[in-house]
């Protein structure tokens, strides 16, 4: 009983200090995001885009046996440097740079592992989901954007 009761008292104390962090922290709302349309802006644009168009044409050579898994790792680095060496000025699209470089970070370790002929799904998996949280970050920002003259819709 007493095991019971000294569990409760932690499980409320942890929710108490959860709860004051949480109440307290430096994070708060800072109201609706401000867009930007840097020259910036505008050369990650179609940095990316270039990039995630090689990747994706050294993954389909992969594919058809024109190149080898090595390869296609070492691509995914180089864009990953590329992409990860731009500045945008803009809050979602500085978002989107940094989910970019994991996503091409995680592709590269599964070509990798798939060099060494070993499963890469993981990566692969977490390589999807981090394009698929750069959608969603763009596909949110696309209109603000697109009233500042960017055009993020070659990256959707």
């Amino acid at each position: 009983m007493r095991r019971i009761a000294l569990y409760g008292l932690g499980l409320l104390l942890a929710l108490v200090i959860a709860l004051t962090y949480a109440t307290s922290s430096r994070a708060k709302s800072g109201g609706p995001v401000s867009h930007t349309c840097s020259v910036t802006d505008r050369a990650f644009i179609d940095g990316a885009k270039t990039n995630v168009d090689a990747v994706d044409l050294w993954g389909q050579q992969y594919l058809d046996g024109d190149t080898g898994a090595a390869d296609v790792a070492a691509e995914s680095a180089r864009a990953a440097k590329i992409v990860g060496a731009t500045s945008p000025t803009d809050p979602s699209l500085g978002q989107t740079r940094i989910l970019l470089v994991a996503m091409f970070t995680a592709y590269g370790k599964a070509m990798e592992q798939r060099a060494k002929h070993q499963d890469a799904g993981d990566h692969i998996f977490h390589a999807y989901g981090l394009a698929n949280f750069a959608h969603d970050v763009l596909l949110k920002a696309e209109p603000a954007l697109a009233k500042r003259g960017c055009d993020v819709s070659p990256l959707l």
